[in-house]
C-alpha cells in the first residue's frame, strides 16, 4: 500500500514516462527497417548408399563428414559465396536491397551499391554480415539464413547459398567419377572401331571364301545337306517311274496292258473298262435275240470297237508319260550328282580357310569380351556420378517470407509497453526517494470536469436524502470521428449491409420449436420468405444505396463472393437479383461456382444447357439463359459440377460470357471462394464490384482480411460486405457505409 500511495504521488511522473516511452515504442516501429528472414536447411553426416562405412584413421586422414565446425566453415567460406553470387538473378537482388537501404533514413552512400557489382570482395563483405549459418541445436542439420528489407531478396539469396553449397558438395564428390567415367568412355570408342574393322575383314574373308553361316552351319555345309536330300528324293523318284514303266512294257508285251496295277490307277481307264463291260454285256444280250445284220446291234458293236480304241489310246498316253517322268527324273538325279560333287569340293577346302582366320576371330571375340567388360563399368560409374548426392543432403530450401522477422508489431508493442511501466515505475520511485519533501506538500487540487452520468449516479447514491441538480444527459450521437466496426477497421473495407436472419413460421408447441431450430432452412424457402420480410427488403435497400445503384449510369457486372464456405453468398445473390429486378432492372444471376451448385434447385429449374455448356462451347450464352417467374430476371445454372474450373474460368469462352452480358443493366456472379485457386481470383479483375458476404458470428476476421488481400492482389475492386444471418436485435446497431467516392468513381 505504502508503494501505491508513493506511485500516486508521483502519478503525472508515471504518466509522463509511461507515454513518452509508448510513443518513443510506437516511433521505432514506425521508423526501424522491417527485415525479413528466410531460412534453408541442409543435413550433414549422411551414409551415402552403397559406399562402407569409413574407418576412424581413414575419417581422421581425410576429415570426417559428420563434423559440423568444418561444414560451417565451408558454406562460409569466400569460394562457395562467390558460387552463390553467380547464380542468375542473386546480384541484382543485393543491389536492389543496397538501393532500398541507401534510400531509407539511415541512409548511406549509393556509390558503395555500384561498387558492389564489380567488385568481388566487397559484395562477399556485403552479404556475409547478413547471411546467418548454424547448426539447429545439437542435431547434425544446418540453417542456412538470409536477412534482408526485402522478402524476395531473402527468399533468393537464402537459396542461392543452400543451393551453391550442395552442388559444391556433389561436385566434389563426383568429380574423380566424372574422369574414370571420360577416359572409360574414350577406351569404349577406340574398341570399337578395332572390333568394326576386325568384324568388317572377317566377314569380306568368309564372303569370299564361302564361309558365312547359315541358321545352323556354314552355308556350304548346308548347302551340302540340302543337295543330298534333294538327290535321294530325286533318286526315290526316278526309281518309282522306272517300276511303272516297265509294269506297262510288260502289259503291252502280254497283251493286257489295261490290267496293269500302274493303267488301272488312272481313273480315264477305269470308267472306260466300266462302259466296255456295260456295252459288252448288251452286245452279248443283243447277239442271243436279233440277228447280226440288225442294227441295234451294228451300233452297239460299233460302240465297243470305239470304247476299244479310246482304252487302247489311254494306255499309250499312261505309257507316254510314265516314260517323261523317268526321263525326267533320271536328268535331275545326273544334275544333282554332279552338284553334290562339287560342293563336296567347296566343303573339303572350307575347313583350311576356316582355320587360316581363327586367330583373327579370336581376337576379335577377345576385344568384344573387353568392350562389354569396360561398357559395363562405364554405365556402373556414370551411374554412381548421377545418384551421388554427397555427405550432405537438403532438407528443405527456403520459403517466400510473408511476415516480418523484426520488427513484429506484437511483441515489439508488448516490450515497449513492459518497459514503459518498469520505467515509469523506476522514474517515480527514483524521484520520490531523491525529493523527500514531496511526502509533506499538500496535494493540488483536482481540476473539475463537466459530470457525467457514472458521477450523476454515485453521487446520489453516496447522499440519497440530499437533491443534486445534475445536467441531463443528451443521447450519443454518431459523428465523424465515430470509430468504424472492428471488420471495417482492419480490413478497409466498408460494411454495405446487414441482412436479417429469416425464421420459419412458428412451431405449434415447444417440442417443434427445438426441431425447427436444429433444422436448416432450404434456400428456396429462404428465397419465398425474403420476398414478403420487410426486414430482408430494407436491408437489400440498405445494400443497393451502398452500392450506389441508383447512381451507377453504365453497366454493372457484380461478383458475389465470401470469406468462407455457407456464408449465404448465394442468397444474398438471388434476393439482391429479385429486388432489383422488382425495380424494373435488366437483371442476369449467373452461377459460377462449379463445384456446390444450387441454382437449379432453389429456382425449380428444369433441366438443359448451362454455364459448363457455354464455358466447353457447346451452347451459346442464349441458349444457357432460363427466364425465372420474376420479371426482369434471367438466370444461367451451373448445369453440373466440374473440377476443372481453373481451365473453365481461364477459357475465350468466359471472356466472350462476360462481353455478351453486357446487354443486361446488372450482371450478378455467384462466383467461387477466393481461398480456391481457380475461383474468384481469376474473375476479381473481369468485374466491376466485388461483395463479399459473411455470416455474423462464424467468420473470423484473420479470414475476412484473407479474401480482401487475394481479391485485391488479382486486381479486384472490393465495394464493400454484406453480413448475413444476422440477429433481429442487432441488425440496428451498425448503419451500413456507402462505397466512398473515388472508389465508386473507379468501379463504374
Amino acid at each position: 500500500m505504502e508503494l501505491f500511495h508513493r506511485l500516486w504521488r508521483r502519478r503525472r511522473v508515471v504518466a509522463a514516462v509511461f507515454l513518452t516511452t509508448v510513443a518513443l515504442t510506437v516511433v521505432a516501429l514506425i521508423v526501424l527497417p522491417v527485415r525479413y528472414l528466410a531460412i534453408g536447411s541442409v543435413i550433414v553426416a549422411e551414409q551415402e548408399p552403397g559406399i562402407s562405412n569409413v574407418s576412424a584413421a581413414w575419417a581422421q586422414k581425410i576429415g570426417d563428414p559428420a563434423d559440423l565446425e568444418s561444414q560451417l566453415l565451408v558454406i562460409r567460406s569466400p569460394r562457395v559465396m562467390r558460387l552463390a553470387m553467380a547464380a542468375p538473378g542473386v546480384i541484382d537482388a543485393v543491389l536492389q536491397e543496397c538501393r532500398q537501404k541507401a534510400s531509407g533514413l539511415l541512409s548511406g552512400s549509393s556509390a558503395s551499391c555500384d561498387k558492389l557489382k564489380s567488385d568481388s570482395a566487397a559484395l562477399i563483405d556485403y552479404v556475409q554480415n547478413r547471411y546467418g549459418i548454424a547448426a539447429a541445436g545439437r542435431s547434425r542439420v544446418i540453417n542456412i539464413s538470409y536477412q534482408s528489407g526485402i522478402a524476395e531478396v531473402a527468399y533468393t539469396l537464402a537459396n542461392a547459398l543452400t543451393t551453391a553449397f550442395l552442388d559444391d558438395q556433389r561436385t566434389a564428390g563426383s568429380s574423380s567419377r566424372e574422369v574414370a567415367t571420360s577416359w572409360l568412355w574414350q577406351e569404349l570408342k577406340q574398341l570399337d572401331a578395332e572390333l568394326r574393322e576386325a568384324d568388317a575383314k572377317i566377314q569380306t574373308f568368309r564372303r569370299n571364301k564361302g564361309l558365312m553361316r547359315g541358321a545352323n552351319a556354314p552355308i556350304s555345309s548346308e548347302r551340302l545337306t540340302s543337295i543330298s536330300q534333294q538327290l535321294s528324293v530325286a533318286e526315290a523318284a526316278r526309281a518309282d517311274a522306272a517300276a511303272r514303266l516297265q509294269e506297262i512294257k510288260e502289259g503291252q508285251a502280254r497283251g493286257s496292258s489295261s490290267s496293269a496295277p500302274a493303267v488301272l490307277s488312272s481313273r480315264a481307264i477305269a470308267d472306260l473298262k466300266q462302259q466296255l463291260t456295260v456295252i459288252s454285256t448288251q452286245v452279248a444280250s443283243a447277239t442271243s435275240v436279233l440277228g447280226p445284220r440288225h442294227p441295234s446291234l451294228v451300233a452297239l458293236t460299233r460302240e465297243q470297237a470305239l470304247i476299244q480304241q479310246r482304252l487302247a489310246d489311254e494306255v499309250g498316253s499312261i505309257a507316254a508319260s510314265a516314260q517323261k517322268a523317268f526321263d525326267a527324273n533320271d536328268t535331275l538325279v545326273v544334275s544333282l550328282k554332279k552338284q553334290l560333287e562339287a560342293i563336296k569340293a567347296e566343303v573339303g577346302s572350307a575347313t583350311s580357310d576356316e582355320a587360316s582366320i581363327e586367330s583373327m576371330v579370336r581376337g576379335a571375340e577377345i576385344k568384344r569380351q573387353q568392350y562389354s567388360d569396360l561398357y559395363k563399368r562405364a554405365s556402373e560409374l556414370e551411374t554412381e556420378r548421377r545418384v551421388l548426392l554427397g555427405s550432405t543432403r537438403l532438407v528443405s530450401l527456403a520459403e517466400m517470407p510473408t511476415k516480418p522477422f523484426f520488427p513484429k508489431k506484437i511483441p515489439f508493442l508488448a516490450a515497449g509497453l513492459t518497459l514503459a511501466s518498469l520505467l515509469s515505475v523506476a522514474a517515480a520511485l527514483l524521484l520520490d526517494r531523491l525529493d523527500p519533501r514531496a511526502e509533506a506538500e499538500p496535494q493540488e487540487p483536482q481540476p473539475t470536469t463537466a459530470p457525467t452520468a457514472q458521477s450523476i449516479v454515485a453521487a446520489t447514491d453516496a447522499a440519497p436524502a440530499a437533491i443534486v441538480d445534475a445536467p441531463p444527459i443528451a443521447p450519443a450521437e454518431i459523428v465523424a470521428g465515430a470509430p468504424k466496426p472492428m471488420l471495417s477497421a482492419v480490413t478497409g473495407v466498408p460494411v454495405l449491409a446487414r441482412l436479417p436472419r429469416l425464421l420459419n413460421a412458428l412451431p405449434a408447441s415447444p417440442i417443434g420449436a427445438i426441431l425447427k431450430g436444429g433444422t436448416e432452412m432450404s434456400l428456396r424457402r429462404a428465397l419465398q420468405l425474403a420476398t414478403h420480410d420487410d426486414a430482408v427488403q430494407a436491408a437489400l435497400e440498405q445494400l443497393k444505396s451502398g452500392l450506389r445503384m441508383s447512381q451507377s449510369n453504365g453497366r454493372r457486372r457484380i461478383l458475389v463472393t465470401s470469406s468462407g464456405p455457407a456464408q449465404g453468398k448465394t442468397f444474398a445473390t438471388l434476393a439482391l437479383a429479385q429486388n432489383l429486378a422488382a425495380d424494373g432492372h435488366r437483371v442476369l444471376a449467373v452461377e459460377w461456382d462449379l463445384l456446390h451448385p444450387t441454382f437449379a434447385s432453389a429456382l425449380s429449374l428444369q433441366p438443359g444447357p448451362g454455364l459448363l455448356a457455354v464455358l466447353h462451347s457447346e451452347a451459346h450464352p442464349q441458349a444457357a439463359v432460363v427466364r425465372t417467374a420474376i420479371p426482369n430476371l434471367d438466370v444461367i445454372a451451373a448445369g453440373g459440377t466440374a473440377t476443372d474450373a481453373l481451365d473453365l474460368l481461364m477459357s475465350n469462352a468466359a471472356v466472350d460470357l462476360l462481353s455478351w452480358s453486357r446487354g443486361y443493366d446488372v450482371v450478378l456472379i455467384d462466383g467461387p471462394l477466393p481461398s480456391d485457386p481457380a475461383g474468384a481470383r481469376i474473375m476479381a479483375c473481369q468485374v466491376d464490384d466485388v461483395l463479399i458476404c459473411m455470416k455474423e458470428g462464424s467468420s473470423s476476421l484473420g479470414r475476412a482480411l484473407a479474401a480482401t488481400n487475394a481479391i485485391r492482389a488479382a486486381g479486384g475492386k472490393i465495394s464493400g460486405f454484406a453480413l448475413t444471418m444476422v440477429k433481429a436485435e442487432s441488425c440496428s446497431d451498425l448503419k451500413p457505409e456507402a462505397i466512398p467516392d473515388h472508389q465508386f468513381a473507379r468501379a463504374v
